[in-house]
């Protein structure tokens, strides 16, 4: 009877602990910026995972490169402008320097006063310093992307697990409530202002490994945790040049711009088109980072005539092959092409670059603006 009672009161206080913990997390998502310090283990880079083919990420394309055909070339040395590249010694970390903090819905972004190919090279060495490889580099249309990478546990606060877990963490060496979890992130550079100032998007994507069965895992693709991307930007704006309190204080008191009206109509010749309540430039910042967060490779893109070009797998040709192959046997090149119809509303149209028009194109264009609205 005496073990039953002790049993009890142990379950008791553990469960005050776990919701002690949801109720803080819940109020305190963004609160403990800057409080929470994040660390990746420096030797588990996990470049290749074994997940289910329509549950991974693309494999990246080597598209054509000038390193094949010149030699001591660094990609990386691309302007990203029309502009020669600016004096080499320019100060790098101006503590002056303004950063401001956009935001839609959860997602925030910095525009800093920085040209794209400085802002592009720090943040190249902020992924860097962070512990990260770049598997994916793409100057020219301004997409870095790190490997995989496993998340050490946290060091959280005591007040934001709770005073039992807190105790746990205290006594029971590496004490773990899950199996791993991997993240990787990408940095996405767009000019503005002709070049003088850059738009700074960073993206997070975590996989977790997940229990199939006895002595069995998988891993798959988890929920984004929005609170280790805003801790992410927040570590980026301070390496850029801000000081951490006025960082601090403008992610969390960033008012949203507006709300996002998206819906999915009857374009031309059967195809649909995707109608925004918002003016050109909006639209192209709101549509680069809803195919960023699709994971949709990216080939080309042209910035003056607003047009993106895409390589993806249409919805009816996943099956037996991608499970095998991945989604790469079956990938098709498409273009996406922002259209404006007046200063409040802009269309992004769905052009196939084959010009077969096949009626399985067709489907899967409104099977992806569907997955592109359902993000705003």
């Amino acid at each position: 009877m005496i073990k039953k009672t002790a049993l009890i009161l142990f379950v008791s206080i553990f469960l005050i602990g776990c919701f002690s913990n949801e109720k803080n997390q819940k109020t305190s998502k963004i609160i403990q910026l800057g409080e929470v310090d994040i660390n990746y283990y420096s030797d588990k880079s996990v470049s290749s995972l074994e997940v289910p083919p329509d549950l991974t990420s693309p494999a990246y394309e080597n598209s054509f490169r000038l390193s094949e055909f010149i030699s001591n070339y660094d990609e990386n040395l691309v302007n990203l402008t029309d502009k020669s590249i600016e004096n080499t010694h320019q100060k790098i970390i101006d503590s002056s320097d303004e950063i401001q903090i956009k935001r839609f819905g959860d997602r925030r972004w910095l525009v800093v006063n920085k040209t794209p190919d400085l802002a592009w090279n720090l943040s190249s060495q902020f992924l860097k310093d962070k512990g990260f490889v770049i598997k994916k580099s793409n100057k020219k249309i301004g997409v870095m992307e790190t490997d995989y990478r496993e998340n050490q546990k946290p060091e959280i606060p005591s007040n934001s697990i709770g005073d039992f877990r807190a105790f746990l963490a205290k006594t029971i060496e590496n004490v773990n409530y899950t199996l791993p979890t991997v993240d990787k992130y990408r940095i996405r550079i767009e000019p503005i202002n002709e070049g003088k100032k850059s738009e700074v998007y960073l993206s997070l994507q975590s996989m977790a490994e997940v229990s199939t069965g006895p002595d069995q895992t998988m891993w798959q693709i988890s929920e984004k945790d929005q609170s280790l991307e805003n801790e992410m930007l927040y570590s980026l704006m301070v390496f850029l040049g801000s000081d951490s309190a006025t960082a601090r204080e403008k992610i969390i008191n960033a008012k949203d711009e507006k709300n996002l009206s998206v819906s999915v109509q009857d374009g031309l010749n059967g195809f649909a088109k995707l109608v925004f309540q918002l003016n050109m430039k909006e639209t192209w910042d709101n549509v680069s980072w809803a195919i960023s967060d699709l994971d949709i490779e990216i080939e080309d893109k042209d910035i003056k005539a607003k047009t993106f070009y895409i390589s993806t797998a249409r919805t009816s040709d996943k099956g037996i092959m991608t499970r095998l192959f991945g989604d790469e046997a079956v990938k098709k090149n498409y273009q996406l092409r922002l259209k404006s119809v007046n200063e409040n509303i802009t269309e992004l149209l769905f052009n196939d670059i084959s010009e077969l028009n096949e009626e399985e194109t067709k489907n899967f264009s409104y099977d992806l603006f569907s997955q592109i609205k359902n993000l705003f």
